[in-house]
């Protein structure tokens, strides 16, 4: 079994970013600038936006957080919205989700210009990215894409089970793999939650791709010997014992199934720390994408 090790990957790639950024500085020109906004003070969403924050000045990039309270109305988060529209310094930005229930998500996600969305939810992103044309690639699909890519794990031919159909993950690595090129050519089935008898899909399943946010989901009958195992969920479990008061885990019954495994995402430490790759690697397409216009 090898262990698709997120973490030690994400760093390569900020490397990689950091070499690119330090070029740019020697020859005097603007360094990539990422914002964030938050509002309220949702745990998770704190801890993420900082983590955003932490990396962006390790590699070199200039980052904004706008941190927002919980009360904000829809139409103070539009106008800050339309203000990073505009501003030239902001090369790309994102609005952390989930926001409060009284703002409408689809109306802010649409509003934020597709030339600066680095999270790829807008849908012109979203339908290039279907159409295989260059676009920014939401980070999470973008995140196990790469990952497959650079441990050369055969997926060519090969039946891909994904479970969850969200715009932001399931839906598009279903696209993503069925599409040509490395890490792809796979015979994608899309299972979610009204899908009878997922068990005996995934146990026919070459890649089983989890992102549908229930601990310990995937057994270790649900997979043949061989598989391979991208776990995509996290969830906090309560646990009064841990000094923290909560665990952090994945849809994978991690154990058990690494013991069938070829290849197997940890959580934490897989697929998480990609995503916060992926999301600096297309800032830097956008920047460069700014930077090379007339």
């Amino acid at each position: 079994m090898v262990l698709l090790d997120g973490k030690k990957i994400s760093n390569q790639i900020k490397e990689e970013i950091a070499a690119e950024v330090a070029a740019m500085k020697e020859r005097g020109e603007k360094v990539p600038h990422l914002a964030a906004v938050l509002v309220g003070n949702d745990g998770a969403s704190l801890t993420y936006v900082g983590s955003k924050v932490r990396s962006c000045k390790k590699i070199g990039f200039e980052s904004t957080l706008k941190h927002l309270p919980e009360e904000t109305t829809e139409e103070e988060l539009l106008d800050l919205v339309n203000q990073l529209n505009e501003d030239p310094d902001i090369d790309g930005y994102i609005v952390q989700l989930p926001l409060p229930g009284h703002i409408d998500e689809e109306k802010i996600l649409m509003a934020v210009h597709p030339d600066k969305d680095v999270d790829g939810f807008h849908p012109m992103n979203f339908g290039k990215m279907a159409l295989d044309m260059e676009t920014f690639i939401s980070a999470t699909p973008y995140g196990i894409m790469e990952l497959l890519r650079r441990y050369d794990v055969e997926t060519e031919g090969k039946h891909a089970v994904v479970i969850g159909r969200s715009h932001i993950v399931g839906r598009p690595i279903s696209i993503l793999m069925s599409q040509k090129g490395k890490a792809a050519n796979a015979t994608v089935t899309l299972t979610h939650s009204r899908t009878r008898n997922i068990a005996e899909l995934t146990r026919q399943a070459d890649i089983v791709v989890s992102a549908l946010g229930v601990p310990n989901f995937l057994k270790a009958d649900m997979v043949k010997e061989g598989a391979v195992i991208i776990d995509v969920g996290i969830t906090r479990v309560p646990d009064e014992t841990r000094e923290r008061g909560y665990y952090i885990t994945g849809d994978v019954d991690f154990e058990p199934v690494s013991k069938k495994a070829s290849y197997i995402t940890p959580v934490p430490g897989g697929v998480g720390p990609m995503t916060i790759a992926m999301l600096l690697k297309n800032t830097l397409l956008a920047r460069c994408r700014h930077w090379s216009r007339p």
